[in-house]
């Protein structure tokens, strides 16, 4: 276990500072005792890491604290200073530095308790559960106490900025422009996402959907549906439907007002620059483009971030965009429920449907909409994309089509799924085939969707479990 690195001098006036180790990686539970070890006092026990509970993804609390055994209370430190410890079994043995007093003009955080260096490592954890084989994780994780403590030492004196981006075009569902943060820009995302969501998911609305634990689109079908139904009374009665989406949504917001937005909750200094930090972040400005340049020419030249002024748009692909853009349309949630008084009404991202029994109201509803948003959002509808129709002819939202008494998926979408099953290599096969059968599932009507997809399966020579839920490989 390297130590970590330290920048003390000696100048001047000192004043001790405690320095103690991590150990960053997880503990396996084979290594732990199962048995709690009696303190020499008796008046404290420890438990064993294999008990304790998780930090993140996999770093244990007991492997910090309590599987030491230590009875004394922990040493204070002085404000700014960074506190790490040596884990071991049986007993715990700081070491103790010279270094001058940080000042607080050295930081713009003058609360030492604000950020400490347990979250960043939370941050980091929960940042690589999806991303710990991509080249960038395992870059960052080959030396990873002196990358995460000399990101730590950036964001603590406010000299943090973020690195080069990743620029790619994606052609399904259609063609985008994706714009992705480095691993350790990543890491950050994570910390800011972990430090200020909790406080905007208590306000936001319970139909606003989308990069929200337990809100994906799958909870806005079965919503979307179980409004439906409340408001045809079982599909007994008449009703209708409005249908917007927002022109070029990603590209189009508004910085600074969005800055104004989380400025509205984010009341610690140090907390809101870091905010600033990520949302004014250009990435433009330092970038690498891989894949085929031609698939750039794709993507309309209006959805391109590249061709709008610094202040708009938010790079597609990263954490805190997707964050950022649920707080950015907060504002429309509020409006439309509590202003224009719709109670049904449901949205994911920046598409969003309301239902009524009245069309003349959803059209004065349209009106309102359209006047607030260029006002409030300096956002607008894409007129193409605006629908007002029954509902008995079908809702499409988020792959599915809510008709009477039954949701089904996309016809595009099942189409796709046979064409790629079916020209898949057979080393893609299983994987390709088994994500479609968990996407077929969620809705609720889709048996002969499976069906389909199970004879293109069977006749490349896989079987298919009698539910229709899942292929298994080829025998050799």
């Amino acid at each position: 276990m390297a130590p970590v690195r330290s920048s003390a001098r000696f100048t001047g006036a000192t004043a001790p500072m405690t320095v103690r180790f991590l150990d960053l990686v997880a503990p396996l539970a084979y290594e732990a005792t199962a048995k709690r070890i009696a303190d020499t006092a008796g008046s404290s026990r420890a438990v064993s890491g294999a008990v304790s509970p998780l930090i993140g993804a996999s770093l244990r609390q007991g492997d910090v604290d309590s599987a030491t055994g230590r009875s004394t209370q922990p040493i204070q430190t002085m404000p700014g200073a960074r506190t790490l410890e040596t884990a071991t079994r049986t007993t715990t043995t700081p070491t103790t530095s010279f270094a001058p007093a940080p000042s607080a003009a050295q930081t713009p955080c003058p609360h030492a308790d604000v950020f400490l260096f347990p979250r960043l490592a939370e941050a980091y954890y929960e940042c690589r559960q999806n991303k710990r084989n991509t080249a960038s994780a395992l870059a960052f994780e080959e030396d990873l106490e002196r990358n995460l403590c000399d990101l730590y030492d950036e964001l603590a004196d406010g000299s943090y900025r973020p690195g080069r981006s990743v620029c790619f075009v994606i052609t399904r569902p259609k063609p985008r422009e994706v714009w992705a943060a480095d691993f350790r820009d990543r890491v950050v995302h994570h910390l800011l996402y972990r430090h200020i969501a909790p406080r905007y998911y208590a306000s936001f609305i319970v139909d606003s959907c989308a990069c929200i634990p337990g809100r994906g689109t799958l909870y806005a079908a079965k919503r979307l549906e179980a409004k439906v139904r409340s408001l045809t009374q079982n599909w007994s009665r008449q009703a209708y439907y409005l249908k917007c989406d927002l022109a070029n949504f990603f590209v189009a917001i508004d910085k600074y007002i969005l800055r104004e937005q989380l400025a509205a909750r984010i009341t610690e200094p140090w907390w809101l620059w870091l905010a600033e930090t990520i949302l004014f972040h250009d990435p433009r400005r330092n970038y690498e483009y891989r894949g085929d340049p031609a698939r750039l020419g794709l993507v309309p030249e209006h959805k391109r971030l590249i061709n709008h002024p610094a202040h708009l748009g938010l790079p597609i692909g990263n954490l805190s965009s997707q964050f950022f853009a649920n707080v950015y349309l907060d504002a429309l949630d509020q409006f439309v429920k509590h202003q224009i008084g719709a109670r049904h009404y449901i949205r994911y991202v920046d598409d969003f449907v309301l239902l009524h029994e009245s069309t003349r109201w959803l059209s004065d509803a349209l009106a309102r909409i359209n006047a607030f948003l260029p006002e409030r959002l300096h956002a607008r509808l894409n007129p193409a994309k605006t629908i007002l129709q029954s509902i008995a002819r079908g809702i499409d939202f988020v792959g599915h089509i809510v008709k009477p008494w039954h949701r089904v998926t996309r016809r595009r979408t099942v189409r796709e799924a046979l064409l790629r099953t079916a020209a898949a290599p057979n080393d893609e096969l299983l994987e390709t085939a088994n994500s479609y059968f968990g996407l077929l599932r969620q809705a609720d009507h889709s048996q002969l969707d499976r069906v389909h997809l199970a004879n293109v399966l069977r006749r490349r020579g896989h079987c298919v479990s009698g539910g229709l839920t899942k292929t298994y490989r080829r025998a050799k």
